[in-house]
């Protein structure tokens, strides 16, 4: 494969930069732990709503989205992201809820409301999600930067996984959330500007849409069922997702955590027609690029190669790479953050760790993580199962226990433990009947939160009825 001289200068010096910015900041602006995970709770609007977005928008919402509308999905492929930015709105009411509890990480609240136990049951449970997500996105960053110098994926995959680690590594939260910053405005940018060029070098608008069949074309090919079940897809996800959590626990303030949703939402909106107008571009004009893949699982990357300047593929490049990695680094730290405030301080560590202690452990944990999850990435299980799984099982369970514990002050105890348990058995019950994807218009993790929910109310109603007393605040005194 031919050497791309100017995208990889452009995606090298974009690496180089994270680099920087985690060497930085972690020699300036970590102090302790809270520094290190938190970011000091000190973030401000849009730090947080960059952050936020940027985690939202991997590399399924860029090279993925550009697939569905090269594929059966058309223009309603814009709803694979739209659909996020409509999730976020009714998480605004729940944001400032989150920044009250003050903790670190999901499992401490659940474990603050319902026992030990359940803190320990949803920590496992997001830590084993948190590995799957990090491998699906080291191997997304991995097959670009392949795609790009012509180097083995494996090889590829190494060189991705350790410019994660090391910014990660150095910088915690604060690097996490610069970066995330910096990532978003290149995703964004780098489409809107490439978006153009492309269209133009196919023919212009006009000959694209005649180039496609009228069905393609529909906002709503997919139907309103699947629109509907994305948005609640999504909605789940993120209330239940570590990553977006512990974004709105960087905030200053309760306020903030809640403008940060409504802006997150807004952005996301803007980023989600220039992948797919990428898509169809590829489509319409399909027999003139080579090395398209049948499924259209390259078109973003193919049509920008052929019909856009070497400066715009780096644009492209660069912002793809941005899109997996602003996922990946918030997954690993997520996953470090739970096995050494969860696991370890949380089951009775803390007594034998000083701050620097609980800063080096997460940055050792960050390490043998990344290792660890670059391995599972040289498999090749594909992307979309391990993600599809990734979401279910750390949101289905946990999904009542903690929204609804911020949301229901005199919930009981056994309401959350059994919550958490019949909302995991349920998702697995549906995954196995619909093969992770759409059964009777229920996604799995939609069909699992709906289980922990309906247990949720009826073990409450029950209990309420026998004069069973609430379980402990989720909010500190």
């Amino acid at each position: 494969m031919q050497l791309q001289i100017v995208p990889l200068v452009i995606v090298v010096a974009y690496l180089v930069g994270m680099l920087a910015i985690g060497f930085i900041v972690g020699k300036l602006h970590i102090k302790d732990s809270q520094d290190y995970m938190l970011a000091g709770r000190r973030m401000g609007l849009f730090m947080v709503a960059f952050s936020l977005s940027a985690n939202n928008i991997g590399g399924g919402c860029t090279t993925g989205l550009a697939q569905k509308a090269f594929g059966s999905w058309g223009m309603s492929a814009i709803w694979y992201v739209l659909a996020a930015s409509i999730a976020m709105i009714p998480l605004a009411y729940f944001a400032p809820k989150i920044r009250k509890t003050m903790a670190v990480t999901i499992p401490e609240v659940v474990g603050r409301r319902f026992g030990k136990g359940s803190s320990t049951f949803t920590a496992i449970l997001s830590i084993l999600s948190l590995f799957c997500l990090t491998s699906s996105q080291i191997a997304a960053s991995g097959t670009v930067v392949a795609t790009l110098t012509g180097i083995p994926t494996n090889v590829a995959l190494v060189i991705a996984g350790l410019v994660i680690i090391l910014y990660t590594t150095f910088g915690g939260m604060i690097a996490d959330q610069i970066s995330d910053l910096v990532q978003f405005i290149i995703i964004l940018v780098g489409l809107a500007i490439a978006t153009p060029f492309v269209i133009k070098g196919c023919g212009g608008w006009e000959a694209i849409s005649a180039a496609l069949p009228p069905v393609q074309l529909s906002f709503t090919k997919i139907g309103w069922i699947t629109i509907i079940g994305y948005i609640f897809n999504y909605f789940c996800t993120f209330l239940a997702g570590p990553e977006m959590v512990s974004r709105f626990e960087t905030a200053k303030d309760e306020k903030t955590a809640q403008n940060a949703s409504w802006l997150s939402a807004i952005l996301m909106a803007a980023m989600s027609i220039f992948p797919t107008l990428l898509g169809l571009a590829a489509l319409a004009v399909q027999d003139t690029i080579p090395n398209l893949a049948e499924n259209g699982s390259n078109a973003m990357m193919a049509v920008t190669s052929v019909h856009a300047p070497g400066v715009i593929v780096g644009l492209i490049s660069a912002a793809i790479i941005c899109a997996t990695m602003s996922s990946a680094d918030s997954n690993l730290l997520c996953m470090s953050t739970m096995v050494i405030n969860d696991l370890y301080l949380g089951l009775g560590g803390k007594k034998n760790l000083s701050e620097k202690q609980i800063v080096f452990a997460t940055r050792a944990c960050n390490v043998a993580a990344a290792v660890i999850a670059m391995l599972i990435s040289m498999l090749g299980v594909p992307i979309t199962t391990m993600n599809t799984f990734a979401f279910g099982i750390r949101c289905a369970g946990p999904f009542a226990a903690y929204g609804l514990g911020l949301a229901v002050p005199k919930a009981t105890k056994n309401s959350g433990v059994i919550s958490l348990v019949a909302g995991t058995i349920g998702f697995l019950f549906w995954q196995y009947l619909s093969g992770g994807d759409f059964y009777l218009g229920i996604l799995p993790v939609v069909f699992g939160c709906a289980v922990s929910v309906v247990v949720f109310f009826l073990v409450n109603a029950i209990e309420w009825g026998r004069g069973v007393k609430a379980a402990p605040s989720a909010y500190p005194d």
